[in-house]
């Protein structure tokens, strides 16, 4: 498996260089000689660094640290890793979906043993990349995409559809993991209506923008789909403006629910969505309802269908699903800002830890009271539908002063049957034996007739 791990991890790092380079090879041919170098050589080595911005490697150079890559960008290696990961499980034979982790495993570890090397490649005097979070992100890419292709082909395998995959995992933890889902969805959802509804406002400055730019036909795609790789980082900071902290744009610069503070921006059509300097739009402020909102139906899901037997208990687990929610949105957030050069343009997008305490304090306290309440209405109901002994009760008001119990189906009463404690039995006798027989179940015995005796001989029985 580890064999076939490291050929899947080859030959995704492979394919994806090839196609780079291919293009940078054109770019090469087609361009001046001063972008990409006098030498072939340096055509290779550009493409190394565009594989390597792919996967978020940050960049050093002379005038500062490059690291606000498109979210959009790791969509082409994670595809190349997810059939990686599906092809290594047909190769092998992986008896259980556990073994999903060890596929994953498998092509992770060679992958980002290429990520670090091509690093070390791509370096020269003018750019450097960072060989640690090539390490890194080559990791955890692999990791996740290839997991998910080797868990797919598993559940194919053994024809397992993939909406059943929640019901092999423990209770608890599949709830928490479908409330933390629902939460971040509903964050998810409000940071993509807060970013198109900023753009929708101010339309006409993007459209301005554009046409001041004047890119032409071949240029106006290549705009058009870079912008669209950005939209994830778009809505990353729309979310961390809906959570509070808000997100930069540059040294010294905020766009939050308190205020807009922006400088020179650069001409970039996405940029329109963002508010005028001052105080921020009053529309805008409806989004901050919802981290509650996405608290309160987190941490109802997390206790629907499995509640906890002591209710203090609940709100931990409402707690819990607003931490993990934080922290998923912590790694967004580190993922969708970076620094873009020196001087102002060092300090682009959220701050991560701040969205991500910010994040679980406003999901967790709204997500523990919700699973406090569904907790609490649950073993009430338990309380009402059983009497003092544990027993259900007669509902002697009848079916219109109660329609929910009514509504339900209707109980059997069975007779109770009462059985004495048996003794303990030591050395018992024929005799005892019987009585006891005749106490305990009612059960009668009765001598047998004793036969005639013959001449001379004892009787029996």
């Amino acid at each position: 498996m580890y064999a076939s791990g490291g050929i899947g991890a080859a030959s995704a790092a492979a394919v994806g260089l090839a196609t780079l380079t291919t293009l940078t090879l054109v770019g090469w041919i087609a361009a001046p000689l001063a972008t990409f170098g006098d030498d072939i050589v340096d055509a290779f080595r550009v493409a190394i660094r565009v594989w390597l911005v792919g996967h978020h490697v940050e960049l050093t150079t002379s005038n500062g640290r490059v690291g606000m890559f498109p979210i959009g960008l790791l969509v082409l290696p994670g595809l190349l890793l997810y059939h990686s990961g599906r092809r290594l499980a047909r190769v092998c034979v992986l008896p259980r979906l556990r073994d999903a982790f060890r596929g994953a495993l498998a092509l992770a570890g060679p992958y980002a043993a290429i990520a670090g090397t091509l690093a070390l490649v791509g370096r020269d005097e003018a750019v450097q990349p960072s060989m640690v979070q090539a390490l890194l992100t080559g990791f955890l890419l692999a990791f996740t995409a290839g997991g998910l292709g080797v868990l797919r082909q598993l559940l194919r395998d053994r024809g397992i559809p993939r909406r059943r995959l929640l019901e092999r995992m423990p209770t608890r933890p599949r709830l928490l993991l479908t409330g933390v889902l629902n939460a971040a969805a509903i964050l998810l959802l409000a940071g993509t209506l807060l970013f198109f509804a900023g753009l929708a406002a101010d339309f006409g400055e993007a459209v301005t923008t554009t046409r001041e730019l004047g890119p032409g036909v071949v240029g106006g795609v290549l705009l058009f789909v870079i912008q669209l790789l950005y939209l994830p980082n778009a809505i990353v900071f729309g979310v961390s403006y809906a959570v509070g902290p808000g997100f930069s744009i540059g040294t010294d610069t905020v766009v939050a629910p308190t205020g807009v503070a922006l400088g020179p921006l650069p001409e970039f059509p996405m940029l329109a969505a963002l508010p005028d300097n001052g105080p921020a739009p009053a529309l805008s402020l409806l989004t901050l309802a919802a981290p509650f909102l996405a608290g309160a139906v987190g941490g109802a899901r997390t206790l629907r269908g499995a509640p906890v037997p002591v209710n203090e208990a609940a709100p931990l687990w409402g707690f819990a699903c607003g931490v993990v929610t934080g922290a998923l949105w912590a790694g967004l957030a580190s993922l969708a800002g970076g620094p873009l050069g020196a001087d102002r343009l060092v300090d682009i997008g959220p701050s991560p830890w701040q969205v991500g305490v910010i994040t679980a304090l406003e999901v967790g306290v709204s997500a523990a009271i919700a699973a406090w309440v569904v907790n609490w209405r649950h073993l009430r109901r338990v309380a009402a539908d059983a009497g003092d002994d544990g027993e259900p009760r007669d509902d002697d008001a009848g079916p219109e002063s109660t329609p929910r119990l009514a509504a339900r189906r209707p109980r059997v009463r069975l007779p109770r049957i009462r059985l004495p404690r048996p003794r303990r039995i030591g050395r018992r006798g024929p005799d005892r034996e019987e009585d006891d027989a005749e106490e305990l179940y009612g059960v009668t015995y009765e001598a047998d007739p004793a036969p005639p005796a013959s001449d001379g001989a004892e009787p029996t029985g």
